[in-house]
C-alpha cells in the first residue's frame, strides 16, 4: 500500500513537470510594427497626443481598459523613457521600439495580442525624514556643517 502511494505521487510530480503547472496564457510572438500597425494588433483606435521624430504616442480605450501605447526610433530611447517612467510606478509591456503602459490587468490583457515582456515598478514614495536626518538640506547638518558619507573628503 505504501509503495502504490510513493508510486503514484511520483507519477503526479513528474506528470506536472512534464506539463507545467503554469495557468497564465502563452504569449503571442511579439509584434513590430508602427504605432498604427501594433494599435490594430492591440484591438485598438489610437488617439494620437505625440508624433515627434523620437517616438509617437496614443491614448488606447478598449474593453480591456485605457493604456498608452509608445513607439520609438532608438532602442536607446526606448530604454531612457523606461527608466524615467519607472520612477512613477505601473506596469509596462515591452517589445522591441514600442510600450504599452497601464494597470496591471489591461497590460496584461494586451500582452496576449502583441507578446512582449510584462515590466513593473512600485510607485514612488516621497522622501520621508528619519532620525538620522535634522531637517537640514541635503548634505548639510543642523549646524550648516556638510555632512560626508563614507570615503567622500
Amino acid at each position: 500500500m505504501r509503495t502504490e502511494r510513493t508510486v503514484a505521487a511520483a507519477v503526479l510530480a513528474a506528470l506536472m513537470l512534464v506539463t507545467g503547472c503554469d495557468s497564465a496564457p502563452e504569449a503571442p510572438e511579439e509584434a513590430t510594427g508602427t504605432l498604427e500597425e501594433l494599435a490594430a494588433k492591440a484591438e485598438c483606435e489610437p488617439n494620437i497626443q505625440t508624433d515627434a521624430e523620437e517616438l509617437r504616442q496614443a491614448n488606447c480605450r478598449t474593453a480591456d481598459g485605457n493604456y498608452i501605447l509608445t513607439t520609438f526610433a532608438t532602442d536607446r530611447g526606448q530604454r531612457e523613457w523606461i527608466n524615467e517612467s519607472k520612477d512613477y510606478g505601473g506596469s509596462y509591456l515591452v517589445g522591441r521600439k514600442w510600450v504599452v503602459a497601464g494597470e496591471a490587468k489591461v497590460v496584461t490583457a494586451v500582452r496576449g495580442r502583441l507578446g512582449g515582456t510584462v515590466e513593473t515598478a512600485p510607485p514612488h514614495q516621497p522622501h520621508r525624514p528619519d532620525a538620522s536626518h535634522s531637517g537640514a538640506p541635503h548634505g548639510e547638518t543642523s549646524k550648516g556643517h556638510t555632512s560626508h558619507g563614507a570615503g567622500q573628503h
